[in-house]
């Protein structure tokens, strides 16, 4: 068992209507960690959620790029980018937070991926892996030092958010029951692979007790 602190902080990534069966990026299975989120949400002392907040007509997506097809790679300014199908377009219905999802404490939401000439995976940066959303602060200003990390995709956004966050120098965890992902040619078991490379902990939510009290 793995003791949860009260100081340490659910990271809740990218729960949102268009990664789940039927949305425009569905994630196969992604209703399946709805739960497990749910039932740490209401466990947790800290919470925070992201959210994907892409403008209409955003770089990383195939209908911005005449003669591209969705999942296609091109090279962008600030490096390799696989195209989307467009997605969480800011105001829509695919952009909201899945219905289903019931986190009452949550203290901030991050948007990203607003900036239309750049995509954003990671909670902490923009891909280019310098331009900050403010979270690295955010988190220190309030004292909260460890992450459990959830949502959507595991290969993708909780994959950088989690490896930015140990190069912030923060102890991090995945709880396996509480992620789903994309898994393209393979990418989800790279991702795992990553993760464990860089000192991420996997493990499930039956595996962590919280303080009484």
């Amino acid at each position: 068992m793995r003791q949860v602190k009260r100081n340490d902080l659910l990271l809740v990534v990218d729960v949102q209507n268009d990664f789940f069966p039927g949305g425009a990026l569905a994630v196969p299975k992604g209703d399946a960690i709805l739960r497990p989120v749910n039932e740490l949400g209401f466990r947790f002392q800290h919470c925070v959620q992201t959210q994907d907040w892409h403008p209409a007509g955003h770089t990383s997506f195939a209908s911005r790029h005449a003669g591209k097809e969705p999942f296609e790679t091109i090279e962008l300014p600030y490096g390799e980018q696989i195209l989307w199908p467009d997605h969480c377009v800011q105001g829509t219905h695919g952009a909201e937070f899945h219905p289903g999802l019931d986190i009452p404490g949550v203290e901030t939401i991050v948007r990203k991926g607003y900036d239309p000439e750049i995509d954003s995976y990671s909670a902490f940066f923009e891909n280019d892996h310098e331009t900050p959303t403010g979270l690295d602060g955010y988190l220190r200003e309030r004292g909260l030092g460890r992450i459990y990390a959830v949502g959507l995709a595991a290969d993708f956004c909780v994959l950088y958010s989690v490896l930015d966050a140990r190069r912030q120098g923060y102890e991090v965890a995945v709880v396996e029951d509480g992620v789903r992902g994309i898994d393209v040619d393979g990418s989800l078991g790279a991702a795992w692979r990553k993760m464990e490379e860089a000192g991420v902990v996997r493990l499930r939510s039956t595996d962590l007790r919280f303080e009484s009290g």
